[in-house]
């Protein structure tokens, strides 16, 4: 039978990685890649096909050696060490193909290392490389003429991984975003028109995941309410499967601002049992956001902070993307990106340096503009040479911007300043629940336990002193202040977060790791 591996790469240390907090969580990655079980379901069964997550499992060259096919899928954070396996492969005379996000935008990057190489989405374009190659005719380059049908995607492998290993779970709704973001490779792969799987997709992944023991899962959407009438349908029929199911499932995504002039929406995502949501924010400057397209932030009647208050009020934490260095940005932006955190509340903000990625109409523009460096990795941090400030200067201040956010007390500052607001979070659950008293305690009592337990490793594996105390400080302020096991639950968690992204801001600011970009 023919022997096909399919690879994720690790990881570097990064801010979604949680690198530093798995083994906290017992856990040894962060979130299953879309891409390897989607690609197993989609390999004719009479080719056997294996999965690797190089984040869970080492890799076996020798093994490796014996397969007749090797494919590797990864992003712009993963291309060193792809390029070093693909050397490997390349050596012992492996046959080699490669897709996912780095490759769709920087084609020539890999040279000759691999043999085959995907642009874009594959769901037509794998299924027909087997076929050619299998007939010893393939091409060397596959890219789709059309974007993918996504109501006739099938239910990803996810039996295939280990998914025990993981902190969450991942199930895609859509592809698409209806906006133009100027640094954003999100149109450019994907496109514009929001495209969304029907209910019935949905429900069996959400099923596929149950029997994997899967209770969290990351709902993979470009922009969750880029097509806000399919959205609407598709969250009501999910809303109907947790009730049945008795809310098995919590549920986090992403999506844009405007999210907030929709009633209707927020209240059926909470009742979908939606936890939290990612944002991009990018900046408090309003001239930064136009001059990157970013419209959809300065449109609306109410400010930022108030529309992620909204967000808030409604029952879903809100994390968010921050970028530094924007043309309209000065040395101020960095007092500026501190004071709106903290008035916005949010515990989690993904801050990075504005970074140029191929075939972005930024890349473009810059390119022209003779502002690009061309070193592959950078004493820097981001490819983009900056109009206001120096590259030094941006550099230091992103650095000093996460060591401040990250420090303990303005970590849980920001988070105590909305927990102690009071959003109605879990409002769905509670309110099934009521109806289901001793299960209720049950649950409750399980959430107690497992808080007691990560608590107890969390001060086991954290070495410094200073952080174990002030862990126990907020700790004790939250149960004063809202007494809740689930609230509890997710400030435990919080803690093993802190300590990631503290570890990794430290590091950085005292020169013990390279400058990692979250862009």
């Amino acid at each position: 039978m023919i022997e096909i591996v399919l690879i994720n790469p690790r990881f570097e240390p990064s801010f979604w990685g949680m690198e530093h907090a798995l083994p906290i969580l017992d856990k040894k990655a962060n979130i299953p890649v879309a891409s390897l079980p989607l690609l197993a379901a989609l390999t004719p069964p009479d080719l056997h096909v294996t999965l690797i997550d190089e984040n869970v499992d080492p890799l076996d060259f020798d093994r490796l050696t014996k397969a007749d096919l090797v494919g590797l899928t990864g992003m712009i954070v993963q291309r060193f060490r792809m390029r070093e396996i693909l050397t490997e492969l390349k050596q012992r005379g492996v046959f080699t193909v490669v897709g996912g996000p780095w490759v769709s935008v920087q084609e020539d990057y890999f040279g000759d290392l691999a043999d085959v190489i995907f642009v874009g989405e594959a769901e037509e374009t794998w299924p027909r490389f087997l076929r050619e190659w299998q007939a010893g005719r393939h091409e060397r380059r596959y890219e789709q003429a059309e974007k993918t049908d996504m109501t006739r995607v099938p239910t990803p492998r996810f039996d295939m991984l280990k998914m025990s290993a993981y902190l969450f779970g991942s199930l895609q709704f859509s592809r698409g975003c209806p906006f133009q973001c100027e640094f954003c490779d999100i149109i450019v792969t994907f496109g514009r028109r929001p495209r969304l799987k029907t209910s019935a997709h949905v429900i069996a992944e959400l099923e596929a995941l149950l029997a994997q023991d899967v209770y969290f899962t990351f709902v993979v959407a470009d922009n969750l309410i880029g097509n806000k009438k399919a959205i609407k349908a598709l969250l009501r029929d999910v809303i109907a499967w947790q009730r049945d199911r008795g809310y098995p499932m919590g549920l986090m995504t992403e999506a844009s601002l405007d999210l907030a002039e929709e009633p209707e929406l927020l209240s059926l995502m909470a009742e979908a049992n939606f936890l939290s949501v990612f944002v991009g924010v990018e900046t408090p400057n309003e001239a930064s956001l136009r001059e990157t397209k970013k419209y959809q932030n300065v449109r609306a009647e109410r400010s930022i902070l108030e529309r992620i208050h909204t967000i808030q009020a409604a029952g879903m934490e809100v994390t968010c993307g921050m970028i530094l260095g924007f043309d309209n940005d000065d040395p101020t932006i960095f007092d500026a990106q501190r004071a709106f955190l903290g008035a916005a509340r949010i515990s989690e903000a993904m801050i990075g340096m504005l970074a140029a990625i191929p075939k972005t109409p930024l890349y473009t523009r810059l390119a022209h503009e003779g502002r690009l460096d061309p070193a592959d990795v950078s004493v820097y941090g981001t490819n983009v040479i900056p109009l206001q400030m120096s590259r030094q200067t941006l550099r230091d201040g992103y650095v000093q911007v996460l060591k401040d956010m990250y420090e303990p007390d303005a970590y849980f500052g920001r988070m105590a300043a909305l927990y102690e607001q009071k959003p109605p979070f879990f409002s769905a659950m509670n309110a099934y629940y009521r109806n289901y008293p001793w299960r209720h305690f049950k649950e409750m009592l399980k959430h107690i336990i497992a808080s007691a337990v990560l608590f107890i490793r969390l001060l086991r594996y954290v070495p410094e002193a200073t952080l174990r105390r002030a862990y126990w400080r907020w700790l004790i302020r939250l149960l004063r202040k809202r007494p809740n096991p689930r609230i509890l639950l997710m400030f435990a968690v919080k803690c093993a977060m802190h300590y990631h992204l503290y570890t990794l801001s430290t590091r950085m600011a005292t020169g013990q790791s390279a400058v990692v970009n979250s862009m």
